[in-house]
């Protein structure tokens, strides 16, 4: 990275929006971290009952999966939030102050099109889901709306994070891209 800090959270000034998003994103991570920690304890567990107890497994392997997935897509805003992401700052780097907040404006804008594009084919799939009484095929039988809530709940809240980083850079309380002027 261009030398800033990514050890702390990125600061989210006195705006109310942005602020509120920030604690909403924080709380997504803790749950996301969450389900991770339950999608290993269920592992450890489905592994004890196989190889310890000789027993047989119904509902293991697929709540794990069901949970990895969840967590990655509720996990999505607060990566978001830290800027977790991989990037590369050159371009930024390379261009004044003015032409680096317009880019940060341009791709926020951008990304802002196409996880709205993904919210509401995400929303579709799991209304259509509830809709359905859809099921897994397999011997537990989830109603799978239930996993599929993740898809509108992880794309719903990335895209209230990417609005709050563009109110945070067009209200100047974030440098854009999180690089300060040098």
């Amino acid at each position: 990275m261009a030398g800033h800090d990514t050890a702390a959270p990125p600061q989210v000034g006195n705006h109310p929006f942005v602020r509120a998003v920030a604690a909403l994103s924080t709380v997504a991570g803790w749950c996301s971290a969450a389900m991770i920690v339950a999608a290993v304890g269920i592992t450890c567990q489905m592994i004890f009952v196989r190889f310890v107890l000789n027993g047989s497994t119904v509902w293991q392997t697929e709540m794990v999966v069901y949970l990895v997935i969840a967590a990655t897509l509720v996990g999505l805003p607060y990566v978001q939030r830290l800027r977790g992401h991989v990037n590369v700052d050159l371009i930024p780097l390379a261009l004044p102050m003015v032409a680096r907040r317009a880019l940060a404006v341009l791709t926020l804008s951008l990304s802002i099109i196409i996880i709205g594009v993904m919210l509401w084919y995400g929303y579709d799939y799991w209304h259509f889901a509830w809709d359905r009484g859809w099921r897994s095929d397999t011997v537990w039988g989830v109603r799978l709306w239930i996993p599929y809530l993740a898809l509108p709940v992880g794309f719903g809240l990335l895209l209230l994070q990417l609005i709050a980083d563009l109110v945070g850079v067009l209200t100047r309380a974030e440098a854009p891209f999180g690089l300060e002027d040098s």
